[in-house]
């Protein structure tokens, strides 16, 4: 039912594509980040918390309409709805069923819980197309718990050294997922203008996120005065960064469990708190959805794909797509595939 071709994946009988990275007639979009969400399409359709992220991204005047998780349209006879993916808010996995047979494009997705986004839910199917950011079994992350623990006593410790504290994640999900869990009794929580953005647009459209105050050129450094600022990874290294000395610098990212990856960033402190999968996320993600049919479209593609069908049994294959691993741009591109946990 759904092919790759080179505007994105594609289902013929609804003449739809799903996540294209080439302007389409009809899109169907998993989420709002910028390699799943492109300008151009005539017609947007995605989950409703994903609207108003889609129109500040790619123009207030784009033609999209949004709908509700579970809920059904019919598309020249194929069923479509939305489900949870739990990567971040407004994130679904899309479920696809024609003549019996079923297919679900994850997009993103994490098992996680991050008491931000709707968590994951598993879709039966007979066809599961899925990422693998990190499919390698030496990904795997602590409970969500531990680390937002150790971000407040970073942050703790910081101020009571009179250090301001930079904390970096992706601006749309990983910001909102670390603000969400801060221990506001600790001092004031300031963000970057992109934080921010994303913040107030969410805000604006139901989604409940805690206070924060938006980092503006009228503030002075007295200011931040033991605070802790989050910004996007496009703020490391850059002179914004100044204004809030002395500071320690902590990352937020998969990649951190990677020996040397907070040293190549020049962080003080690096946490692995990730929006996708690990390894055995992965692993759990495609055996609950029953699918036979497993179709890995970037990340450890290769390694993955061979590991589902060697020691799994399953019709696996890897597939040429242009989505990257937003898991968190931070300027360092995804580890060669034959690395492993000695090499890095």
């Amino acid at each position: 039912m759904l092919r790759f071709d080179d505007k994105g994946i594609y289902c013929e009988q609804a003449d739809i594509y799903i996540d294209p990275w080439k302007p389409v007639d009809k899109a169907l979009i998993t989420h709002a980040h910028s390699d799943h969400a492109y300008a151009g399409n005539k017609a947007y359709l995605c989950h409703k918390d994903s609207v108003a992220l889609l129109r500040l991204r790619l123009g207030a005047d784009i033609n999209v309409e949004g709908i509700d998780y579970g809920q059904t349209v019919y598309i020249n006879g194929v069923k479509i709805s939305f489900h949870p993916a739990g990567h971040i808010i407004g994130s679904a996995q899309i479920r696809l069923e024609y003549n019996g047979e079923i297919w679900v494009v994850s997009g993103d997705y994490k098992l996680q819980h991050d008491d931000v986004s709707v968590p994951f839910e598993s879709v039966k199917c007979h066809h599961f197309i899925t990422e693998s950011t990190f499919g390698l079994p030496i990904y795997k992350f602590p409970a969500p718990e531990v680390v937002h623990a150790d971000i407040n006593q970073w942050w703790e410790k910081n101020a009571s050294e009179g250090k301001n504290s930079v904390i970096i994640g992706y601006a749309l999900g990983k910001s909102q997922r670390i603000i969400q869990h801060l221990d506001e009794n600790i001092g004031n929580i300031y963000t970057h203008g992109a934080v921010d953005n994303i913040n107030n647009t969410l805000i604006q459209n139901g989604i409940h996120l805690k206070e924060t105050t938006r980092v503006t050129p009228e503030l002075s450094k007295k200011d931040f005065n033991g605070a802790i600022i989050v910004a996007p990874p496009s703020a490391v290294g850059s002179p914004w960064l100044n204004r809030f000395g002395p500071f320690s610098l902590g990352v937020c990212s998969g990649w951190m469990q990677l020996r040397g990856a907070r040293r190549r960033r020049s962080a003080d402190r690096g946490f692995i708190l990730s929006d996708h999968c690990d390894w055995q996320q992965l692993n759990e993600a495609i055996k609950l959805s029953g699918a036979e049919n497993v179709y890995v479209t970037h990340g450890y593609k290769t390694v993955f794909a061979k590991w589902l069908r060697e020691s799994c049994g399953l019709n696996a294959s890897e597939v040429d797509t242009l989505y990257e691993n937003d898991e968190e741009a931070l300027a360092e591109p995804l580890p060669a595939e034959n690395n492993d946990e000695n090499n890095q």
